[in-house]
């Protein structure tokens, strides 16, 4: 699956009221047919999203989600607290065999970029959270912080066109660009741009 980058001018969307029960009981908002999201997260080569549902977000202020830590004990994590430090949020599930492959890569460049003030922020959708810390397990530990948003506020506000999909945010705030899909042939692109926008 291949990553692409999206810089468009902003649009405005009105976001889907309808919910959609997705595969493994993920609740999407989304109005979005259900193949798409089954190919999206099957190997199916990335792309922009064919309706603009990227560039929706581009240039706008990221939202400031108020959601569940994974850790041991479960806080409030809002990315308002992140304010000022260039941000990856990234949007994944456990049932998502590209998002499982592409944490561990994200745990990597979340430790080299810590001293840089970059942050990876990845917020599970699973319906269950111990679902998404059962594959947490699978670390002795890790540098990203780790989010559960299992009614999905996340998903309707940013309307990810893939699972996994990546939001590069600024230190200001802003979303820059928008990663659909991965592709760890692009992970080096993707850390070149954090810390391009760090310095």
């Amino acid at each position: 699956m291949s990553m692409s980058f999206t810089r468009h001018r902003d649009r405005s969307h009105g976001l889907a009221t309808r919910r959609q029960r997705m595969r493994y009981s993920l609740k999407c908002p989304v109005a979005m047919p259900f193949v798409i999201w089954l190919a999206a997260c099957g190997g199916a080569s990335g792309g922009p999203a064919a309706d603009g549902r990227q560039a929706s977000v581009v240039g706008q202020n990221a939202p400031d989600l108020k959601l569940t830590s994974l850790g041991a004990e479960a806080r409030t994590v809002s990315l308002r607290d992140f304010r000022g430090r260039v941000i990856l949020l990234d949007i994944w599930a456990s049932w998502c065999g590209p998002c499982r492959e592409e944490l561990p890569l994200l745990d990597d460049m979340a430790a080299r970029l810590m001293e840089k003030g970059v942050r990876v922020v990845a917020v599970s959708v699973d319906d269950n959270r111990d679902d998404a810390k059962a594959f947490l397990r699978s670390r002795p530990k890790w540098s990203i912080t780790f989010a559960n948003d299992p009614e999905g506020r996340g998903l309707g506000i940013l309307q990810p066109p893939k699972m996994p999909s990546s939001y590069i945010v600024d230190g200001e705030g802003v979303v820059r660009e928008v990663i659909a899909g991965f592709s760890r042939d692009d992970a080096s692109k993707v850390e070149a741009r954090l810390v391009e926008l760090a310095r």
